[in-house]
């Protein structure tokens, strides 16, 4: 073992936490509604396509009213508003598991503010508040990073003795969340894989794209052209990214398998395309 690799094991099989900050949002409501008003839709939107790279462990929404209305109504609509909420995530790709607390809290006190305008006090507490606790950052331990070091990667599994139906998943092809493109941090190692079946030119395949944390094993919906066909439109992508490559089109079929086939670990490894293998030559 050489003494770069006995250091790296050595710093590995220590754990270092280190606490982050929680990540809020709020989503503003019409007097007396419960849907969500397109810009401010937009707008939590863009705050979900941050949270692509945080580890998340909770996340907690309440819904609020201003002082207008009876306390059961207040009550109810304001948890009607927390509800809508957790729909927009789970329709994003945001697992409800993560979604520990949806309460609606009824009327809350007249926000303080700068502000002398009573209309738009009231309009400052008909909200929703998002919390979002990520989780804390924990390096490694040694036993880790040894499965790490011996595992094959996607080129040399595609390089091996492959058969019928076997079945590789592109585990380190991470999509942005909502999205059918890669994360950046992919786009090299699937850069690789296109060459490895360029060179493997025996082997037919199906690329199957997948989402996670829609209901009902329903698919998610790709936020760049509204339609919920996120994991036909992730399988799409890396069959152009492919054929773009050199990868004979011959060779490959493209679907969607939506929500069906959950790994049951992180959800960001839902949001993946794999490949079953239909034909090897001789």
């Amino acid at each position: 073992m050489n003494k770069l690799f006995s250091f790296l094991l050595i710093f590995v099989s220590y754990s270092f936490v280190f606490s982050q900050n929680e990540l809020t949002h709020d989503v503003y409501f019409d007097t007396n509604k419960y849907e969500v008003p397109s810009t401010e839709e937009n707008r939590l939107l863009l705050f979900i396509s941050t949270l692509t790279d945080v580890d998340i462990e909770t996340i907690s929404i309440f819904g609020f009213c201003d002082d207008i209305g009876a306390d059961d109504y207040n009550l109810s609509l304001s948890q009607k508003r927390a509800d809508a909420i957790k729909t927009i995530f789970s329709n994003n790709e945001i697992s409800e598991s993560l979604i520990t607390n949806v309460d609606g809290k009824g009327e809350i006190l007249l926000k303080i503010v700068n502000e002398k305008n009573l209309l738009k006090i009231r309009g400052l507490n008909r909200k929703v508040e998002i919390i979002v606790k990520p989780k804390p950052i924990i390096k490694v331990v040694e036993e880790k990073v040894i499965d790490t070091i011996k595992k094959k990667t996607i080129p040399e599994r595609i390089k091996g003795d492959l058969k019928v139906g076997d079945k590789i998943v592109f585990e380190t092809i991470l999509f942005k969340t909502g999205y059918a493109t890669v994360t950046p941090g992919s786009k090299k190692t699937l850069e690789s894989i296109a060459k490895s079946l360029v060179e493997r030119d025996d082997i037919y395949f199906t690329i199957q794209g997948h989402v996670c944390c829609t209901q009902l094993s329903r698919d998610a919906i790709n936020r760049k052209t509204k339609k919920r066909n996120l994991s036909q439109a992730r399988a799409k992508y890396v069959y152009d990214y492919f054929a773009k490559k050199g990868v004979d089109k011959k060779r490959m079929r493209h679907m969607g398998l939506r929500r069906k086939f959950p790994l049951g670990g992180d959800p960001k490894f839902d949001r993946r395309v794999e490949i079953l293998i239909t034909y090897v030559g001789k």
